[in-house]
């Protein structure tokens, strides 16, 4: 069974309880997710079946898309719900200061990500440090907020749906909100709307999905993940020595200006694989091969 599933993640569960409910619902061990979500949120969650695993990356680099639930006045060690209240503060903030804040972080930031995240330094996660009453400075990532929009605002709580790149942290864009407000605040209820081109309006919950023929009308093919990738069409042959892991001279008068990256396709239009593009010898080569093995 190959493809990507739309799964509504219900809250308390991890993002790997629902790769292991998944995994044991079809018996196959090629199960993975493509972007954390946090026991506390829902929402989009891209499970990854077979070889759609090996595309897992390219969702996963996709611009996501949040509703979140800010509480302003109290600060907690871990930025949302889950964590212990470090401090409490007077809110003092009107609905024309809110909406000056919150434009500050639109645009490309850099944003540090919280202790308690899933980041590794020299090789132990952070939040197993933080735990431990262990705080280590981490490095800003650079991330882009593409749009922030103020849905309700009912003080003490405000409800922001926010556009952004892969790797935000929304928790520490709270934490954030609050500082710059100088009330503090953390991070009480995310849903992901979108994560790419795939919507919580097309999302299965985990009730539906009780044995392995639940899945049928679900799964998305892998050319879903790929959809930003132009395509190179191969006649029989080219699709055979790609199949092998061979390159092809190049089907373009140019070379490709805006990216080096295609998605081969054969005749019927059936992915093959990933191909990169080798300027120095004028070739693509496979960089993924991703055909089901019947195609040669």
């Amino acid at each position: 069974m190959d493809g990507i599933l739309v799964v509504n993640k219900p809250q308390g569960w991890t993002s790997h309880d629902v790769v292991g409910r998944i995994r044991r619902l079809t018996r196959q061990k090629r199960v993975g997710h493509a972007g954390t979500l946090d026991p506390m949120a829902t929402g989009v969650l891209l499970v990854c079946l077979g070889r759609a695993t090996r595309v897992a990356e390219y969702l996963m680099d996709s611009d996501k898309t949040y509703r979140a639930v800010v509480r302003l006045g109290v600060e907690t060690d871990t930025f949302d719900a889950d964590g212990r209240v470090v401090a409490t503060h007077v809110v003092d903030v009107d609905e024309s200061g809110l909406r000056v804040a919150l434009a500050h972080f639109v645009g490309a930031i850099d944003q540090v990500p919280p202790m308690y995240s899933a980041l590794k330094r020299d090789g132990k996660p952070l939040y197993q440090l933080a735990r431990q009453g262990i705080q280590v400075e981490r490095k800003p990532r650079h991330i882009t907020i593409y749009d922030i929009a103020l849905r309700t605002w009912q003080p003490p709580d405000v409800t922001i749906d926010v556009r952004c790149s892969s790797g935000t942290y929304i928790r520490s864009l709270a934490h954030d909100i609050g500082a710059m407000l100088g009330c503090g605040a953390h991070l009480i209820a995310l849903t992901r709307l979108a994560s790419g081109a795939f919507t919580l309006e097309e999302a299965v919950t985990l009730e539906d999905l009780t044995a392995p023929e639940d899945l049928s009308g679900h799964l998305h093919p892998l050319d879903a993940a790929l959809q930003d990738l132009p395509i190179l069409t191969l006649d029989a042959d080219q699709a055979r020595r790609i199949v092998l892991g061979q390159a092809i001279p190049v089907l373009e008068v140019e070379a490709p200006a805006d990216s080096p990256l295609r998605r081969a396709h054969d005749a019927s239009g059936a992915l093959l694989a990933i191909m990169v593009f080798d300027a120095a010898a004028q070739v693509w080569r496979p960089k993924k091969v991703l055909a089901d093995g019947t195609q040669a």
